[in-house]
């Protein structure tokens, strides 16, 4: 399964808080936000594993776990790459391997995911 299609019902297994710089100029950054399902109860194991390992993704910019207020099995994942090539490298990381394996059996589901362009903001440079 991609970690694309893990992560957001297109992207996924994956990560928070890297801060690496922005695109160059001229070049788009690449976004990917969706919303995965746990299986009951499961939620917060999913998540823990969603966090571990992700301050090693070169080019990710920021991947946010965050979960749903309104369903106790939902989570949300927002990532902000510098380019879609690093997204797509980051996907042979070990590490990233490593978590879509453990995470698979606790996933539930995912909605479809939606790719963005981030242009700014907070903590992006």
């Amino acid at each position: 399964m991609e970690r694309r299609t893990f992560i957001a019902g297109t992207a996924a297994a994956a990560a928070l808080g890297s801060a690496a710089s922005a695109a160059p100029a001229g070049e788009p950054m690449f976004g990917l936000i969706g919303r995965m399902l746990a299986k009951p109860g499961e939620r917060d194991a999913l998540v823990k594993i969603l966090l571990d390992g992700v301050a090693d993704m070169p080019g990710c910019l920021s991947y946010i776990v965050a979960e749903d207020p309104e369903n106790a099995d939902a989570i949300w994942i927002t990532e902000a790459w510098d380019s879609k090539e690093s997204h797509a490298a980051s996907l042979s990381l070990p590490a990233v391997k490593a978590a879509i394996t453990k995470a698979r059996p606790l996933i539930a589901g995912m909605d479809n995911g939606h790719t963005t362009r981030p242009i700014g903001g907070h903590g992006l440079k």
